[in-house]
């Protein structure tokens, strides 16, 4: 009797990501240049991200099943080995994937000496046998302030001016030791996050 024959249902599947923590200083520092942004532009035409959701996104993994996440969190294992501590720092706002037509407001998210892309490149290759999304042409460090739909010309100009403004803007220094694996399940009150594992950078 082969494995089919059992049962036509399909296997749970996870929508996964894998993604660095900021610490709360750093949150809270962001959180603080993200009420400023929303003071000054309509509700209708941005969604804010929670600043307890606030996360660095190495890889989006999305559906994966449930049965193979030991495998997955084996495969970061390995990625992730000796890449040691990242010293990173969160500066600037920005926007994609340009001023004019803004599709996602964000903070940058980096390191000085380039082990933050690296790490990024390993993780995405390891984990390339788990998803169907493609791999990044570029990758750039950012934690999603917000996403903006339907937003008028205006809106768009207030939003790039503020940008501007915030474009030397500060957020902290911090050490990431580990990475985690986090599952997200859709609520009405918007998006709910499990860490399912941590992985150690160590």
């Amino acid at each position: 009797m082969d494995g089919h024959s059992r049962s036509d249902a399909r296997p749970e599947r996870y929508r996964l990501f894998i993604a660095i923590a900021l610490p709360e200083a750093v949150r809270h520092a962001i959180e603080k240049a993200q009420n400023g942004l929303r003071a000054a532009l309509p509700a209708k035409s941005i969604r804010w991200a929670r600043s307890d959701q606030f996360h660095l996104t190495m890889r989006f993994l999305g559906g994966v099943e449930a049965q193979r996440v030991d495998r997955l969190n084996e495969a970061v294992r390995r990625a992730c080995a000796g890449a040691g501590v990242l010293q990173l720092r969160a500066a600037r706002i920005g926007v994609f994937p340009g001023p004019r037509r803004p599709r996602v407001v964000w903070t940058g998210v980096d390191d000085r000496d380039g082990r933050l892309a690296k790490l990024q490149r390993s993780i995405e290759a390891v984990t390339s046998a788990f998803t169907d999304e493609p791999p990044q042409d570029t990758f750039t460090g950012h934690v999603t302030l917000a996403r903006c739909r339907d937003i008028s010309r205006a809106d768009a100009s207030t939003l790039a001016t503020l940008v501007q403004a915030m474009e030397n803007r500060s957020f902290g220094d911090w050490t990431a030791d580990g990475v985690d694996i986090i599952r997200s399940q859709p609520t009405p009150q918007g998006s709910r996050y499990t860490t399912l594992a941590t992985i150690d950078l160590n």
